[in-house]
C-alpha cells in the first residue's frame, strides 16, 4: 500500500501541522494512492471539512 517512500514523513508532518498547513499538504501533495489520501483525511478535523472542500474546488 505504501507506494511512496516519503509517505510516513508526509503523514508525520500532517499529524503535527496546524489546520492551514494540513490543507496545504493535502491539496498540494502529488503521487499518493487513494488509500494514502484517505489515511490523511482520517486525521483531518471533521469540523473543518468544509474549509478543505473549498480549498480543493
Amino acid at each position: 500500500m505504501d507506494n511512496n517512500p516519503n509517505f510516513e514523513e508526509i503523514k508525520n508532518r500532517f499529524k503535527t501541522a496546524g489546520l492551514d498547513e494540513k490543507i496545504k499538504i493535502y491539496t498540494t501533495t502529488r503521487g499518493l494512492s487513494v488509500e494514502q489520501f484517505k489515511e490523511l483525511l482520517r486525521m483531518f478535523p471533521i469540523q473543518h471539512l468544509d474549509k478543505l472542500e473549498r480549498a480543493m474546488a
